[in-house]
């Protein structure tokens, strides 16, 4: 995202902090040309904007839910049953009733508990085994909580969902988050290959294979990579064209998408460990708890002044989250940044996945605000040309969306400016 865009947030609006969202067309495009075999479902819970969701809607997304309040976002946005999967394998009987409620049909599960529930609660749903295949080197493995075994429990689960007359249409996996090993990628669809073929011997006709989520979208990475790859595995072991083939890339899709813009409004200096150095520590206006969770994991985003002198020195820091948690730290224990003063601000790149979708306002400290950013072009695409046209409400208030094109103004009802 360009630094001038940064610049003009600060200079023109309170000192709240701001996330700032591309909506280019650009990636969700390429990943169609790249992946043409995947129908891709967007995770709703990595999601960080209702402006997101509506833009994927426009680019005829289907979407991945997990909940009761999930799934009623989804329809708001008038997106029809048949493009939603209830991927969530352990479920709350009461959001399992508004799913048959609503004609959601398509739903995971990993164990015979949930298939009794499902019996009772909507026996002509559609469903789909989660196996286990885990990525041991993900950021986030899935399979301690999730998934049955594909070696020693999916035909006992098959052989019973036959038994209770429920019918099973396909296979999910997920890998884990923050993945990008492409061996593991080819077990695990060898693995659900072999799932479909137990499936074939009960008389089961599967037609849908859910290769999860978890891509990463962090600049520098390569769907196109990971895409090949897998439509290669998935050419070798289901080169029947009539299964449908889904995708979970709501992480990849949002992750580079969103810019976080806060400010300094405190700073100390201590003497390192050895007395050799200071350590600068700068406090701002944000926290692990209403944007930078993953610094819970000792995971970290790129950070940068906003203003910023090529050539600067820089000096060893720390960035503190806003609370009085003494854990709220939302850079590395250390990282090299040029001299800071109360006041300046500073941008964390690439903060779009898990981040304001799951924050929180503790001490008080109110969520960020976000402001939408779409060039011209994909303006027009997405307001004329894509399978659900936007609304150009969406995009500007009033008749003329040249100055939202160009600069920020003040805020769409929206709470939102686009340029």
């Amino acid at each position: 995202m360009s630094q001038n865009i940064w610049v003009k947030m600060v200079k023109n609006h309170s000192a709240a902090p701001e996330y700032t969202t591309n909506n280019s067309t650009d990636a969700i495009l390429s990943d169609i040309q790249v992946n043409a075999a995947a129908l891709k479902y967007l995770q709703v819970l990595c999601e960080i904007s209702r402006l997101v969701l509506e833009t994927l809607v426009a680019m005829g997304s289907g979407f991945d839910c997990a909940s009761k309040e999930e799934i009623k976002k989804i329809l708001s946005l008038g997106v029809p049953p048949n493009k939603i999967i209830y991927a969530h394998p352990t479920k709350k009987l009461s959001h399992l009733k508004y799913a048959a409620e609503v004609g959601i049909e398509m739903m995971t599960f990993d164990n015979e508990m949930e298939l009794h529930k499902v019996k009772h609660m909507f026996p002509t749903a559609k469903l789909v085994l989660r196996i286990k295949y885990d990525d041991p080197r993900s950021n986030f493995p899935l399979g301690g909580k999730f998934g049955a075994n594909p070696d020693t429990a999916a035909k006992d689960l098959l052989e019973k969902a036959k038994s209770l007359g429920l019918e099973v249409i396909g296979v999910s996996f997920h890998i884990g988050s923050g993945n990008t090993h492409l061996d593991v990628y080819q077990k695990a669809i060898i693995a659900s290959r072999k799932v479909f073929d137990m499936g074939a011997e009960l008389g089961y006709q599967f037609k849908l294979l859910d290769i999860g989520g978890g891509f990463s979208g962090n600049t520098g990475s390569s769907i196109n990579e990971v895409g090949i790859a897998v439509n290669k595995f998935i050419d070798q072991y289901f080169p029947d064209p009539s299964i449908k083939i889904i995708a979970e890339p709501g992480q990849y899709f949002v992750i580079s998408a969103f810019t976080l813009v806060t400010q300094i409004h405190s700073k100390r200096c201590l003497p390192s460990q050895n007395g050799s150095e200071l350590i600068r520590m700068y406090y701002v206006d944000i926290s692990v708890f209403n944007s930078i969770i993953i610094g819970l994991y000792d995971l970290y985003v790129k950070i940068a002044p906003v203003e910023e002198a090529k050539g600067a020195p820089v000096y060893p820091s720390t960035v503190w989250g806003a609370t009085c948690d003494g854990s709220d730290r939302v850079s590395p224990e250390t990282v090299l940044l040029p001299e800071l003063a109360i006041g300046d601000w500073v941008a964390f790149e690439e903060i779009g996945a898990y981040s304001l979708s799951i924050a929180s306002d503790f001490n008080g400290f109110e969520l960020p605000h976000v402001h939408g950013i779409v060039n011209r072009r994909d303006w027009k695409f997405l307001t004329e040309a894509a399978k659900r046209p936007m609304s150009k409400q969406k995009f500007a208030t009033g008749d003329y969306p040249e100055n939202y094109l160009t600069g920020l103004m003040k805020p769409s009802k929206f709470d939102t400016n686009y340029f």
